[in-house]
């Protein structure tokens, strides 16, 4: 399943976040794949593609950066399958709801 990962970042202090992924990199652990990213103009959120089939995962990866970084996870698809279920009359998904924190929310679920 893929995911839209949204990072803001603590203070907007992206270089305390950019150093840490340089020390230790991504830090994801096995399971959780990265896919793509882009940074906002301004420096102050990432939003990253990532693909997992536990979304648990991702609970372990926030740890690792929950001091630097506040987290919005979303559940997407892409625009073709999205289409390719409503031409069907099927809107397929995940149920919805929010497992929610202080340092981070997964929705879609």
């Amino acid at each position: 399943m893929l995911f839209m990962v949204i990072e803001k970042f603590r203070e907007n202090d992206g270089p305390a976040v950019y150093r840490r992924f340089r020390e230790k990199g991504r830090m994801l652990p096995d399971g959780l794949k990265y896919l793509d990213s882009w940074v906002e103009v301004n420096g102050n959120r990432c939003f990253q593609l990532m693909e997992c089939g536990d979304v648990q995962l991702f609970q372990q990866w926030i740890a690792r950066w929950n001091d630097l970084v506040d987290f919005e996870i979303v559940a997407v698809r892409t625009s073709q399958e999205a289409a390719a279920g409503h031409e069907m009359g099927q809107i397929e998904g995940c149920s919805q709801g929010t497992l929610r924190r202080k340092q981070s929310s997964v929705k879609g679920f």
